[in-house]
């Protein structure tokens, strides 16, 4: 077992509006250092100087649950402080860390001025990566789950457990918490549900969101999310069906007013509101493709 149980959540700030308390990284130190996503590039540095300022000196390991530039794009930055680190990855997505340009091209695309203020990634050389099929580490269990995307990972380490977004986006707002999917196109309903399903079979432990905040049951939060993510196919798949005129606004004012698990939404500040907008209704088109496709 580890010498001590030290597993906390690190704020990486951002300097975009409504973007304060959104991004964050895992760290666990023990007889093991590991650090779980470690942000965008633009807020590498600031990040960097945050481990510093906890007398983090070594990183074994870090863990990338998925390679979106919010959790990877600082990568290159803190191997650059952190050379003994070694980076565990799905093997289908070293090749866009290594040379990043097509995520890059792919995040302007679906984030535009998001993508912008997040900054390009730096390419990372190929030999710090180990496939997540060929990981050393007895004790992490990895788990594949798509849906959020296509190479998404979670991972359970001493019963904590790291799912990046599989389990969605969870915040604690004073005595509210928030809890909303992160569904963008392409999105594969029934691949997303099946990774949930994996979740649901593991022990009940710790599980540790980087959108952003923990719980302490994992069994009991990804039941409510898989309730959830079925409750916006049921009414997103109502409003395709009248009107096709501004269905996403009137997807938008419904979830907001009929799903509970956003009613935190209210409280947030205006530029909250305008971030949550912007990936609600973001996810918001990838149930539209899926329901109009039917794949």
């Amino acid at each position: 077992m580890a010498l001590a149980d030290d597993c906390r959540l690190i704020e990486i700030k951002q300097q975009y509006p409504g973007f304060d308390h959104f991004i964050g990284s895992w760290l666990y130190r023990g007889d093991v250092n590991l650090l779980v996503d470690v942000g965008p590039a633009c807020s590498a540095g600031r990040f960097v100087e945050s481990l510093v300022r906890m007398d983090v000196d070594r990183v074994d390991y870090i863990l990338l649950t998925h390679i979106h530039i919010d959790h990877a794009g600082g990568l290159a930055e803190c191997l650059e402080h952190f050379p003994m680190a070694r980076v565990i990855c799905h093997n289908k997505g070293v090749r866009h860390l290594v040379d990043p340009s097509r995520l890059w091209d792919g995040s302007l695309e679906v984030l535009r001025g998001i993508a912008e203020a997040y900054g390009p990634p730096k390419p990372v050389r190929e030999e710090l990566f180990i496939p997540h099929t060929e990981s050393p580490m007895k004790e992490l269990m990895i788990i594949e789950t798509p849906g959020h995307a296509p190479h998404h990972l979670s991972f359970s380490f001493r019963r904590h457990l790291f799912a990046g977004e599989a389990a969605g986006n969870y915040y604690s707002l004073g005595d509210r918490d928030y809890l909303r999917p992160a569904t963008p196109p392409k999105f594969f309903m029934e691949v997303f549900l099946a990774s949930l399903d994996k979740l649901s079979a593991l022990e009940d432990q710790h599980i540790c969101y980087t959108h952003f905040g923990e719980a302490q049951s994992s069994c009991r939060m990804v039941r409510r999310f898989r309730a959830q993510v079925l409750r916006w196919h049921d009414m997103i798949r109502e409003e395709m069906s009248g009107d096709s005129n501004d269905v996403l606004t009137r997807c938008l004012e419904r979830l907001l007013k009929e799903d509970d698990d956003l009613r935190a939404y209210e409280t947030m500040d205006r530029d909250m509101q305008e971030r949550e907008a912007f990936f609600i209704i973001n996810s918001i088109k990838g149930y539209i493709d899926f329901l109009q496709t039917g794949r």
